[in-house]
Protein backbone atom coordinates (compact mmCIF):
# COMPACT_ATOMS: atom_id res chain seq x y z
CA UNK A 1 0.00 0.00 0.00
CA UNK A 2 1.43 3.54 -0.98
CA UNK A 3 2.28 5.12 2.45
CA UNK A 4 3.21 8.76 3.06
CA UNK A 5 6.60 8.72 1.07
CA UNK A 6 5.12 7.85 -1.39
CA UNK A 7 1.51 9.42 -1.67
CA UNK A 8 4.46 12.63 -0.78
CA UNK A 9 6.05 12.08 -4.70
CA UNK A 10 2.29 11.48 -5.91
CA UNK A 11 1.17 14.83 -4.64
CA UNK A 12 4.57 16.32 -6.23
CA UNK A 13 4.29 14.71 -9.50
CA UNK A 14 0.49 15.60 -9.88
CA UNK A 15 1.23 19.20 -9.13
CA UNK A 16 4.00 19.53 -11.63
CA UNK A 17 1.75 18.10 -14.07
CA UNK A 18 -2.24 19.16 -13.12
CA UNK A 19 -2.14 22.42 -10.79
CA UNK A 20 -4.21 24.83 -12.78
CA UNK A 21 -4.75 22.32 -15.53
CA UNK A 22 -9.06 21.81 -16.72
CA UNK A 23 -10.43 18.53 -16.54
CA UNK A 24 -11.79 17.41 -18.91
CA UNK A 25 -13.50 14.15 -18.29
CA UNK A 26 -13.47 10.85 -16.32
CA UNK A 27 -14.22 7.61 -17.33
CA UNK A 28 -14.82 4.56 -14.83
CA UNK A 29 -13.94 1.43 -15.40
CA UNK A 30 -14.54 -0.58 -12.44
CA UNK A 31 -17.99 -1.23 -10.69
CA UNK A 32 -16.91 -0.82 -7.50
CA UNK A 33 -14.82 2.27 -7.84
CA UNK A 34 -16.68 5.06 -7.66
CA UNK A 35 -18.51 5.27 -3.88
CA UNK A 36 -20.24 8.10 -4.05
CA UNK A 37 -23.29 9.33 -6.20
CA UNK A 38 -23.62 12.88 -5.31
CA UNK A 39 -22.13 15.16 -6.81
CA UNK A 40 -21.86 13.28 -10.00
CA UNK A 41 -18.71 13.22 -11.73
CA UNK A 42 -19.56 15.86 -14.36
CA UNK A 43 -19.74 18.42 -11.45
CA UNK A 44 -15.51 18.36 -12.07
CA UNK A 45 -15.96 18.57 -15.36
CA UNK A 46 -14.50 21.58 -17.65
CA UNK A 47 -12.74 22.96 -13.63
CA UNK A 48 -9.46 23.19 -12.84
CA UNK A 49 -7.60 22.15 -10.45
CA UNK A 50 -6.63 24.75 -7.91
CA UNK A 51 -5.68 22.68 -4.74
CA UNK A 52 -4.07 18.83 -3.95
CA UNK A 53 -4.15 17.55 -0.54
CA UNK A 54 -3.19 14.18 1.49
CA UNK A 55 -5.63 12.87 3.63
CA UNK A 56 -3.83 10.41 5.53
CA UNK A 57 -3.26 7.63 2.62
CA UNK A 58 -5.63 9.51 0.09
CA UNK A 59 -5.33 11.58 -2.63
CA UNK A 60 -7.09 14.71 -3.01
CA UNK A 61 -7.76 16.83 -5.85
CA UNK A 62 -9.66 19.93 -5.02
CA UNK A 63 -11.53 21.50 -7.99
CA UNK A 64 -11.86 25.42 -8.39
CA UNK A 65 -15.77 24.97 -7.71
CA UNK A 66 -15.00 23.71 -4.13
CA UNK A 67 -15.55 19.88 -5.84
CA UNK A 68 -13.17 17.14 -4.61
CA UNK A 69 -12.22 13.93 -6.04
CA UNK A 70 -10.37 11.61 -3.43
CA UNK A 71 -8.67 8.39 -4.96
CA UNK A 72 -7.82 5.77 -1.86
CA UNK A 73 -5.10 3.51 -3.60
CA UNK A 74 -5.17 0.78 -0.68
CA UNK A 75 -2.78 -2.19 -1.29
CA UNK A 76 -2.32 -2.38 -5.22
CA UNK A 77 -3.80 0.34 -6.84
CA UNK A 78 -1.27 2.39 -8.18
CA UNK A 79 -1.24 5.98 -10.58
CA UNK A 80 0.25 6.59 -14.00
CA UNK A 81 0.70 9.64 -16.31
CA UNK A 82 0.44 9.62 -19.84
CA UNK A 83 0.24 12.30 -22.63
CA UNK A 84 -1.97 10.09 -24.54
CA UNK A 85 -5.63 9.03 -23.54
CA UNK A 86 -6.56 5.93 -22.23
CA UNK A 87 -9.18 3.79 -22.17
CA UNK A 88 -10.36 1.82 -18.99
CA UNK A 89 -10.79 -2.18 -19.26
CA UNK A 90 -11.97 -2.49 -15.75
CA UNK A 91 -9.63 -5.11 -15.70
CA UNK A 92 -6.45 -4.48 -14.67
CA UNK A 93 -7.56 -0.75 -15.84
CA UNK A 94 -9.86 1.05 -13.59
CA UNK A 95 -10.08 4.67 -14.50
CA UNK A 96 -9.05 7.53 -16.63
CA UNK A 97 -8.77 11.48 -15.86
CA UNK A 98 -8.26 13.02 -18.76
CA UNK A 99 -6.67 16.45 -17.85
CA UNK A 100 -5.95 19.35 -21.15
CA UNK A 101 -2.40 18.70 -20.24
CA UNK A 102 -2.60 14.72 -19.94
CA UNK A 103 -4.37 11.77 -18.64
CA UNK A 104 -4.02 10.54 -15.18
CA UNK A 105 -4.67 7.05 -14.43
CA UNK A 106 -5.64 4.30 -11.84
CA UNK A 107 -4.56 0.24 -12.14
CA UNK A 108 -5.32 -1.87 -9.75
CA UNK A 109 -3.25 -5.66 -9.57
CA UNK A 110 -4.95 -8.64 -8.47
CA UNK A 111 -8.86 -9.63 -8.60
CA UNK A 112 -9.90 -8.09 -5.13
CA UNK A 113 -10.82 -4.69 -6.27
CA UNK A 114 -10.34 -2.05 -2.96
CA UNK A 115 -9.25 1.26 -3.98
CA UNK A 116 -11.84 3.68 -4.23
CA UNK A 117 -12.96 7.17 -5.90
CA UNK A 118 -15.19 9.91 -3.67
CA UNK A 119 -16.57 12.71 -5.51
CA UNK A 120 -17.32 15.18 -2.53
CA UNK A 121 -18.22 19.27 -2.22
CA UNK A 122 -16.67 21.41 0.61
CA UNK A 123 -13.90 20.91 2.90
CA UNK A 124 -16.39 19.92 5.56
CA UNK A 125 -17.07 16.84 3.57
CA UNK A 126 -13.70 16.65 2.87
CA UNK A 127 -12.82 17.07 6.77
CA UNK A 128 -14.92 13.13 7.41
CA UNK A 129 -12.84 10.83 4.88
CA UNK A 130 -9.94 12.29 7.47
CA UNK A 131 -9.82 8.89 9.59
CA UNK A 132 -8.16 11.86 12.05
CA UNK A 133 -4.81 10.29 13.03
CA UNK A 134 -1.84 13.03 14.23
CA UNK A 135 0.95 14.41 11.14
CA UNK A 136 4.05 13.42 12.55
CA UNK A 137 5.85 16.49 11.18
CA UNK A 138 4.13 18.58 12.82
CA UNK A 139 3.33 16.83 16.47
CA UNK A 140 5.54 18.30 19.33
CA UNK A 141 6.98 15.20 21.71
CA UNK A 142 3.64 15.65 24.40
CA UNK A 143 1.39 15.34 21.44
CA UNK A 144 2.90 12.00 19.65
CA UNK A 145 2.93 10.58 22.83
CA UNK A 146 -0.30 11.37 23.67
CA UNK A 147 -1.62 9.89 20.40
CA UNK A 148 0.46 6.65 20.89
CA UNK A 149 -0.49 5.89 24.56
CA UNK A 150 -4.24 7.08 23.71
CA UNK A 151 -5.26 3.39 23.98
CA UNK A 152 -2.92 0.26 24.25
CA UNK A 153 -1.98 -1.74 21.52
CA UNK A 154 0.91 -2.77 20.67
CA UNK A 155 3.77 -0.99 18.35
CA UNK A 156 2.90 -2.47 15.43
CA UNK A 157 -0.97 -1.76 15.36
CA UNK A 158 -0.27 1.61 16.75
CA UNK A 159 1.78 2.88 13.95
CA UNK A 160 -0.59 1.57 11.41
CA UNK A 161 -3.77 2.74 12.83
CA UNK A 162 -4.83 5.88 11.01
CA UNK A 163 -7.16 7.21 14.02
CA UNK A 164 -3.51 7.40 15.41
CA UNK A 165 -0.55 8.20 13.17
CA UNK A 166 -1.38 9.71 9.62
CA UNK A 167 0.12 7.81 6.63
CA UNK A 168 2.29 5.31 8.01
CA UNK A 169 1.60 1.85 6.92
CA UNK A 170 3.05 -1.77 7.12
CA UNK A 171 5.93 -1.22 5.36
CA UNK A 172 7.74 1.53 7.28
CA UNK A 173 6.37 0.77 10.18
CA UNK A 174 8.67 -1.81 9.88
CA UNK A 175 11.52 0.53 9.55
CA UNK A 176 10.58 2.62 11.46
CA UNK A 177 10.96 -0.08 15.13
CA UNK A 178 13.85 -1.21 13.65
CA UNK A 179 15.62 2.31 13.60
CA UNK A 180 14.21 2.98 16.93
CA UNK A 181 15.76 -0.87 18.03
CA UNK A 182 11.72 -1.10 19.60
CA UNK A 183 9.91 -4.50 19.90
CA UNK A 184 6.44 -4.57 17.64
CA UNK A 185 4.83 -6.20 20.13
CA UNK A 186 5.55 -3.73 22.83
CA UNK A 187 2.26 -2.64 24.30
CA UNK A 188 2.11 1.27 24.06
CA UNK A 189 0.89 2.09 27.49
CA UNK A 190 3.98 -0.11 28.77
CA UNK A 191 6.73 2.29 26.88
CA UNK A 192 9.05 4.99 28.70
CA UNK A 193 9.61 8.14 28.18
CA UNK A 194 12.64 7.62 26.85
CA UNK A 195 11.37 4.96 24.48
CA UNK A 196 8.31 7.44 23.24
CA UNK A 197 11.12 10.19 22.06
CA UNK A 198 13.31 7.70 20.55
CA UNK A 199 9.99 6.02 18.61
CA UNK A 200 9.17 9.46 17.82
CA UNK A 201 12.73 10.88 15.87
CA UNK A 202 12.95 6.94 14.34
CA UNK A 203 9.52 7.52 13.00
CA UNK A 204 10.13 11.33 11.73
CA UNK A 205 13.95 10.06 10.18
CA UNK A 206 12.90 7.14 8.39
CA UNK A 207 9.67 9.04 6.74
CA UNK A 208 11.89 12.04 5.87
CA UNK A 209 14.78 9.56 4.79
CA UNK A 210 12.32 7.60 2.42
CA UNK A 211 11.32 10.43 0.77
CA UNK A 212 14.27 11.75 -0.02
CA UNK A 213 15.43 8.78 -1.42
CA UNK A 214 12.51 7.92 -3.42
CA UNK A 215 12.25 11.44 -4.93
CA UNK A 216 16.27 10.92 -6.12
CA UNK A 217 15.12 7.70 -7.71
CA UNK A 218 12.15 9.32 -9.56
CA UNK A 219 13.98 11.89 -11.12
CA UNK A 220 11.47 14.45 -11.72
CA UNK A 221 9.29 11.68 -13.70
CA UNK A 222 6.17 10.74 -12.47
CA UNK A 223 6.60 7.56 -9.77
CA UNK A 224 5.95 4.68 -11.64
CA UNK A 225 7.44 1.68 -9.67
CA UNK A 226 5.74 2.54 -6.48
CA UNK A 227 5.92 -0.53 -4.32
CA UNK A 228 6.39 -1.39 -0.36
CA UNK A 229 9.87 -3.27 -1.04
CA UNK A 230 13.04 -1.14 -1.61
CA UNK A 231 16.51 -2.46 -1.80
CA UNK A 232 18.43 -0.41 1.24
CA UNK A 233 15.27 -1.40 3.74
CA UNK A 234 16.62 -2.13 7.15
CA UNK A 235 14.14 -5.50 7.35
CA UNK A 236 10.37 -4.95 5.40
CA UNK A 237 10.63 -7.64 3.08
CA UNK A 238 14.25 -8.81 3.95
CA UNK A 239 13.05 -12.25 6.00
CA UNK A 240 16.05 -14.51 6.39
CA UNK A 241 18.97 -11.74 4.98
CA UNK A 242 21.28 -10.35 7.25
CA UNK A 243 20.48 -7.40 10.00
CA UNK A 244 22.26 -4.27 8.22
CA UNK A 245 22.96 -3.46 12.26
CA UNK A 246 23.55 -6.50 13.98
CA UNK A 247 23.74 -9.35 11.23
CA UNK A 248 21.73 -11.81 12.67
CA UNK A 249 19.08 -12.61 10.49
CA UNK A 250 15.69 -10.64 10.03
CA UNK A 251 12.34 -12.70 11.37
CA UNK A 252 9.01 -12.33 10.78
CA UNK A 253 5.54 -12.75 12.21
CA UNK A 254 2.80 -13.24 9.56
CA UNK A 255 -0.60 -12.92 10.26
CA UNK A 256 -3.43 -13.05 7.59
CA UNK A 257 -1.75 -11.28 3.83
CA UNK A 258 0.09 -9.09 6.13
CA UNK A 259 3.64 -9.70 8.10
CA UNK A 260 6.02 -8.20 10.21
CA UNK A 261 9.50 -8.12 9.55
CA UNK A 262 12.03 -7.51 12.92
CA UNK A 263 15.70 -8.57 14.06
CA UNK A 264 15.30 -10.32 17.11
CA UNK A 265 18.58 -8.93 18.80
CA UNK A 266 18.78 -5.48 17.93
CA UNK A 267 14.75 -5.11 18.66
CA UNK A 268 13.39 -7.82 21.43
CA UNK A 269 16.44 -8.95 23.27
CA UNK A 270 17.09 -12.10 20.74
CA UNK A 271 13.19 -13.67 21.42
CA UNK A 272 11.96 -14.40 18.93
CA UNK A 273 8.08 -13.77 18.24
CA UNK A 274 5.99 -16.01 17.45
CA UNK A 275 2.41 -15.60 15.67
CA UNK A 276 -0.57 -16.83 16.87
CA UNK A 277 -1.60 -19.81 14.40
CA UNK A 278 2.27 -21.40 14.47
CA UNK A 279 2.60 -21.02 18.08
CA UNK A 280 -0.32 -22.74 18.76
CA UNK A 281 0.57 -25.54 16.92
CA UNK A 282 4.23 -26.43 17.75
CA UNK A 283 3.68 -24.99 21.19
CA UNK A 284 6.24 -26.33 23.34
CA UNK A 285 8.70 -26.89 20.19
CA UNK A 286 8.48 -23.13 19.23
CA UNK A 287 12.40 -22.18 19.43
CA UNK A 288 12.08 -19.29 22.18
CA UNK A 289 15.37 -17.09 21.21
CA UNK A 290 17.95 -17.28 18.30
CA UNK A 291 20.36 -19.08 19.65
CA UNK A 292 17.48 -22.44 20.06
CA UNK A 293 16.66 -21.77 16.29
CA UNK A 294 20.03 -22.23 15.16
CA UNK A 295 20.40 -25.12 16.86
CA UNK A 296 17.15 -26.29 15.65
CA UNK A 297 18.62 -25.82 12.14
CA UNK A 298 21.79 -27.76 12.80
CA UNK A 299 20.12 -30.44 13.78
Amino acid sequence: MPELPDITLYLEALEQRIMGRTLERVLIGGPFLLRTADPPLSAAFGKRVSKLRRIGKRIAIGMDNGIWLVLHLMIAGRLHWSEKRKQPDGRRLLASLDFDAGTLTLTEAGSQKRASLHLIAGEAALSDLDPGGIDVYRASLAEFGAALQSSNHTLKRALTDPRIFSGIGNAYSDEILHRAQLSPVLLTQKMTDEQIARLREATRAVLVEWTGRLRAEARGKFPENVTAFHEGMAVHGRYGEPCPRCGAKVQRIRYASNETNYCARCQTGGKLLADRALSRLLREDWPRTLEELEERRKT
